[in-house]
């Protein structure tokens, strides 16, 4: 596999810094009462997110969890609806119907963004048997949290997935914590690559199927693999991108069960800072061009926000659109 270009690299350092200036955002327009319901930020993950939607080939497709702004973003959402969307306006992607934790684009092939924990995994095994059924090249990217993996969905999805030979790369973001509580505290099999092994997952496909989530380039690199190798061998893959989120779980979460010393440890391995050094240390003369970029992320957030401000909220007639297809 040939290594990412310059072009490309300096490309996903834009698309890292936008999700993570639109979380700052976020929290201060959540703190400030402008977006109501839950609000799980993906500070600290951008690496994993843009690495996917990276790999991605024309038509995969992808499906998340809740935690979902940064891959939305990544899937190339137009991070003004996006933003509506969180304001909960009409000119959102889902119309202001779904907020943070519903963000979807049929024309991006991005199946969400949802609310219950594994609920999206039958929705991917669905979505691959599509493709299965009508001989279609198409591999679904399903991305769920640590926590997901103990959670019946997963089991069954796994499981349905091995017996009939589903398109599905499944891939765990594993952040180290399920909500507040510790990987090794809520799973049996703290490893979790190896609990595709009951189900009769491949588990070594000639690449590592755990990799460096805080590392947009080996995120590419192994998720790019995994989709050739489903896509070749017509059978699922369980992959674990190993990350880290800096932020709590959700915008209420008090964060007793870490220490500050934990996630300033973390922090000195931020994936922007990461692929910054990466850029300056191979191209000494794209620094300006890096700082560029940062503050022309702020202008385009800042002018998100003006326009979901500005947009209407979803009338009477949109609440009762689409209850039936």
């Amino acid at each position: 596999m040939a290594a990412p270009t310059k072009e490309t690299m300096i490309n996903w350092y834009r698309q890292m810094v936008l999700i993570r200036r639109f979380e700052e955002k976020c929290a201060e327009l959540y703190q400030q009462g402008k977006i109501g319901g839950f609000l799980h930020l993906y500070i600290g993950q951008e690496a994993t997110g843009v690495g996917i939607a990276a790999a991605l080939r024309q038509n995969d497709h992808a499906i998340t969890a809740y935690r979902d702004h940064g891959i939305a973003l990544a899937m190339g959402l137009d991070v003004n609806a996006v933003m509506a969307e969180m304001l909960g306006k009409r000119t959102g992607v889902s119309g202001g119907k779904g907020g943070s934790m519903h963000l979807a684009s049929r024309e991006k092939n991005f199946w969400g963004g949802h609310g219950i924990v594994g609920g999206h995994l039958p929705l991917a095994a669905g979505i691959a048997l599509k493709a299965k059924y009508l001989e279609e090249d198409e591999v679904v990217v399903a991305m769920m949290g640590d926590g997901a993996t103990n959670i019946g969905y997963f089991h069954e999805s796994l499981n349905l997935s091995a017996v009939w030979g589903l398109p599905v790369l499944w891939l765990v973001e594993n952040n180290g914590y399920g909500m507040g509580t510790a990987v090794d505290r809520a799973s049996g099999q703290a490893d979790l690559v190896k609990k595709g092994i009951g189900y009769g997952l491949e588990q070594d496909p000639g690449f590592s199927l755990s990799f460096n989530g805080m590392d947009v380039v080996e995120v590419h690199e192994a998720v790019s693999k995994g989709i050739e190798w489903i896509s070749r061998n017509g059978r699922p893959l369980f992959m674990e991108s190993r990350t880290y989120r800096f932020q709590g779980h959700s915008m209420g979460d008090p964060e007793r069960y870490r220490t500050k010393d934990e996630v300033a440890r973390y922090a000195e391995g931020d994936p922007i800072g990461v692929l910054r050094n990466r850029l300056i240390e191979k191209h000494k003369s794209v620094q300006a061009t890096l700082d560029k970029i940062e503050v022309e992320v702020v202008d385009e957030i800042a002018k998100a926000v003006e326009f979901a401000e500005s947009s209407p909220v979803p009338t009477y007639e949109d609440l009762v659109s689409y209850v039936y297809a």
